[in-house]
């Protein structure tokens, strides 16, 4: 007896079904870094048109967690999916290494008490600490990068060209010094910039106060009334009692209209929208109108503090409203941007009481020493009271100004500080926030939402604050005169001096530096070296200066900038003003947002609640490859979902993928593409159907998704095609072919060389987000252990003609919708066990004209497609198939049942079409 299960091409696959990523990943990636592949790459795309992502920097202090992982994954499927289209995308990852965070942790390690020098050394170890930790999380994700030769902030090149791009911001006009008030945080005992303040819940003192009128008689003509008699007042509602020792006006809106009420406590001037509702608060309901006019009639009218000397005019303030309070805004211009705006419009000078420290100085009476929130709003209220000047004294929860490192409430104060402005007309002649709104429109945005986002927060934002009073940072390198403050007329000179000198020595050498090394004699004695640090957000901000523009494999403006939504207030505002300030123009061409990181639930991840998904244990636990897909599969544009069970589903998704490859490379073991390939005019029509839904595949892939950065579609597609065009349909009918026919014969080698194209194509469009995955398929498909997925760009596909390409769509699609209705007429015999496979099944299939010409071409290779043993086609107005179980024999090794089988001498239990492909020249295939 022949043993028929030898003569059936079953090859072991040597890409095996179980992945084992966690634990085979760590090796993959040493061995990648002992042949240098980044570095190869770089060689082999050199003269490749440039695709420059330019990397954000993450602060250095702390493990990664999930948010970093997404960040660096989406940059690395942007530059794999560039190299495979044929650019050269060098990508040169950084850290930002500056600022408070790493200050706070070195006290709490060291103490405070150490010379500046040493304190500033001791800086940047730990933060060269941090930077290894977080570089071996990266590379363990796969990122690929120059990570032997990262851009840091700190490195002494870097700052050095960190402060040549605030001499190009003082060039240009922008830069100029000021008391403007800013947001301030006590804790940190700094200003900070707008992206470092958040919004939180906060319970305030919501009071109303009376301000007298000291002149009745000018009140009456403002009201058109001929005289008034008694006590009159002018009513502001404030949720910062502490800020009331600083107002030194109330600003009116020209155009509100207010009313002048009588009332138990005397006149009371309220808006008219807002009067009822103040009145209420003062159980003062009811109380009748006098007369009404316009906040411009009220303009210059002057009222007294409520507890301290000092005279209060009214002044006309847009800012002004009545969604809230009593139309009339107390006004403090030490404590309030708008406020400060206001007053220096009328000239009248900002009076700042509260220090550094958040405590009311020495001069002020009655508060000296207090600190605002602890004691200050409480002992203003108590002499409000006394004064019998308080109307109204609430609780009320408002979102409020919070440090984003420390949680605690912010306060505006007025302190000398250096600013970038937004409506100064620089050298240019043109503002600073002009060039931005312009750059915002020359930006394209993924998605398109981002565009609005950034275009507001140019709009609004207030000039940037960039100085810090710190120091771990970079220097702002000036010589300010001792009393006038003006900067020496020689600083851009002396700048590039100082830089040659950070460059050889890091910032130290300007904070050890003795001014008369650069400055004469004469200027010793009138100027000093300004003692300030630079935003941390310049820092990074100038990057595209001092690291894009500066590394010879890069290219400038980027092409990409990629981060988290938060950014539009942080790294791609700063980036951008930078750049317009120096340059005129964005120093990026796209910028792509993802969301944050949610749980399951859509909750945000924290300790306390135990939700936290750490990327160190899903690599762990799944491998990076599944953390990966996980993040190309999510919409980035929104909030991106994980936990165990979602890692499960992509984990479904990925095995779907992997048992895909292990039967294509099963079946590939013994075909050779140079010696074994069917030119693609010859191949079974099947086999070209196959080949163009590849292409096709390929083509929406790396031509459409890939580029406009949709990586679920991605995702979505490749997934598909595997489950849906591969497994679900060509590789199923393929089968029979693979197996049974002549192992070198034409119709098997035409199946292998479709499905080596197929396989190619398909290891390579998964490349960028499969990194790990897509290596392992190389070394089987590629050419030999020193070559790379990343080496290679899209795999180039046989053509044919469009319309011929067209008509065989058309003429398959037909085909699989017949095929569809097959199965579903065989599913219920199946469910009875009336047949068992679908082989054992004859089917008389009735199909309309159209689908009648289709499958009528197929001749005796339809049932080839529909899986079954005997097939008879007839024409009819409606697709119907109707199945019964075959009596005839079944053969041993095609499991095909026909009345052939034991017809060939010799062979008496397989078909004759077995006994041809085992012992003659093998079956013809033309379309099945």
């Amino acid at each position: 007896m022949t043993d028929y299960s030898k003569t059936v091409h079953l090859f072991e696959s040597p890409f095996p079904m179980r992945g084992n990523l966690a634990k085979r990943e760590p090796e993959w990636l040493k061995q990648w870094q002992q042949q240098n592949r980044y570095q190869k790459l770089r060689q082999k795309a050199a003269g490749r048109p440039k695709f420059v992502l330019h990397d954000g920097p993450p602060y250095a202090n702390g493990d990664i967690h999930i948010g970093h992982a997404v960040n660096k994954i989406l940059k690395d499927i942007i530059i794999r999916s560039k190299t495979l289209a044929g650019f050269d995308a060098p990508y040169v990852p950084g850290w930002d290494c500056h600022g408070l965070p790493i200050e706070v942790m070195v006290e709490k390690l060291h103490g405070k008490d150490m010379p500046a020098g040493k304190f500033r050394e001791l800086c940047r170890e730990y933060a060269s600490e941090q930077i290894a930790r977080q570089k071996k999380d990266f590379v363990r994700l796969g990122v690929m990068g120059d990570w032997e030769q990262p851009y840091l902030t700190m490195d002494y090149k870097t700052e050095a060209d960190t402060v040549r791009t605030l001499g190009e911001i003082y060039k240009a006009g922008y830069l100029y010094r000021g008391a403007k008030p800013v947001q301030f945080c006590l804790d940190c005992g700094s200003s900070l910039a707008e992206a470092e303040v958040e919004y939180r819940d906060k319970v305030s003192p919501a009071i109303d106060v009376a301000y007298p009128f000291q002149d009745t008689a000018a009140l009456a003509k403002s009201f058109r009334l001929p005289e008034l008699s008694g006590e009159c007042f002018g009513v502001i509602w404030t949720t910062t009692p502490w800020t009331l020792p600083a107002s030194q006006a109330i600003s009116a809106g020209a155009d509100i209209v207010y009313q002048l009420i009588d009332t138990p406590r005397g006149k009371l001037v309220l808006a008219k929208e807002l009067a009822e509702s103040a009145l209420a608060r003062f159980g003062f309901s009811g109380s009748p109108v006098l007369a009404e006019t316009t906040g411009a009639a009220l303009e210059h009218l002057l009222l007294s503090h409520p507890f301290l000397e000092r005279d209060i005019p009214i002044l006309l303030g847009d800012h002004v409203t009545t969604e809230a309070g009593t139309g009339l805004v107390h006004t403090a211009p030490a404590h309030g941007l708008e406020d400060y705006i206001v007053c220096n419009k009328y000239k009248i000078e900002l009076y700042n009481p509260v220090n550094a420290q958040g405590r009311y100085i020495s001069e002020m009476p009655r508060l000296a020493g207090m600190h605002v929130f602890e004691q200050g709003n409480a002992a203003i209220i108590e002499w409000l009271t006394e004064n019998q000047v308080l109307l109204s004294n609430k609780k009320l929860e408002h979102s409020y100004a919070h440090c984003w490192r420390h949680k605690t409430p912010l306060i505006y104060r007025a302190t000398a500080q250096w600013f970038i402005g937004m409506d100064k007309a620089g050298t240019s002649g043109n503002t600073l926030r002009n060039n931005a709104l312009k750059a915002v429109d020359d930006t394209e945005f993924f998605p398109a939402w981002g565009r609005a986002r950034l275009q507001a927060m140019i709009e609004g934002r207030p000039d940037w604050v960039v100085s810090r009073q710190r120091s771990w940072g970079t220097p702002m390198v000036f010589f300010v005169h001792k009393e006038t403050g003006e900067l020496h007329p020689n600083s851009a000179e002396y700048l590039e001096q100082v830089c040659q000198l950070i460059e050889q020595k890091g910032i130290n050498a300007w904070f050890d530096l003795d001014k008369s090394a650069i400055l004469s004699p004469e200027d010793c004695e009138v100027y000093d070296k300004l003692s300030d640090t630079m935003d941390v957000w310049f820092d990074s901000g100038s990057t595209h200066y001092s690291v894009v523009k500066q590394r010879a494999e890069l290219a400038y403006p980027a092409d990409l900038y990629l981060e988290g939504s938060d950014q539009h207030r942080g790294w791609f505002q700063s980036s951008m003003l930078t750049g317009c300030a120096t340059i005129g123009r964005a120093p990026y061409k796209q910028l792509l947002t993802h969301g944050f990181v949610v749980d399951g639930e859509g909750k945000k991840m924290s300790k306390s609640l135990g939700n936290v998904v750490a990327p160190q244990e899903v690599y762990n636990e799944f491998g990076a490859d599944i953390l990966r897909l996980w993040t190309a599969a999510t919409d980035y544009s929104g909030e991106l979902a994980i936990s165990k069970e979602i890692l499960k589903r992509v984990t479904e998704s990925y095995r779907r993928i992997r048992n895909t490859l292990s039967f294509l490379f099963a079946n590939l073991k013994d075909f050779s593409p140079i010696e074994d390939a069917v030119p693609q005019a010859d191949m079974v029509e099947i086999d070209r159907y196959a080949l163009v839904l590849a292409r096709q595949l390929q083509e929406r892939v790396a031509g459409e998704y890939y580029p406009r950065y949709a990586f679920h579609f991605a995702v979505q597609d490749i997934v598909q095609f595997c489950s849906e065009d591969l497994g679900a349909f060509y590789l199923d009918v393929l089968k029979d072919r693979l197996y049974t026919t002549k192992q070198d014969g034409h119709a098997r080698r035409s199946a292998q060389t479709a499905l080596y194209h197929i396989t190619r194509s398909l290891v390579l469009l998964m490349s960028p987000v499969l990194c790990f995955t897509a290596e392992e398929a190389w070394d089987i498909i590629g050419g030999g252990e020193e070559d790379s997925v990343l080496f290679h760009t899209l795999h180039d596909f046989p053509t044919m003609p469009a319309a011929s390409e067209e008509q065989l769509l058309n003429k398959w699609n037909a085909i699989r919708h017949a095929r569809a209705a097959v199965n579903a007429a065989i599913e219920p015999l199946r469910a009875d066990k009336s047949v068992g496979s679908s082989l054992q099944a004859e089917v008389l299939l009735t199909a309309p004209a159209d689908m009648f010409v289709a499958l009528e071409t197929l001749g005796d290779e339809l049932k080839f497609v529909m899986l079954v043993s005997k097939i008879v086609l007839a024409k009819g107005d409606e697709l119907e198939a109707v199945v019964r179980a075959t009596g005839a024999p079944k053969c041993e090794r095609c499991w095909h049942y026909t009345e052939t089988v034991g017809t060939v001498a010799g062979h008496e239990t397989i078909c004759a079409r077995c006994a041809e492909n085992i012992d003659g020249k093998g079956e013809h295939r033309d379309y099945v």
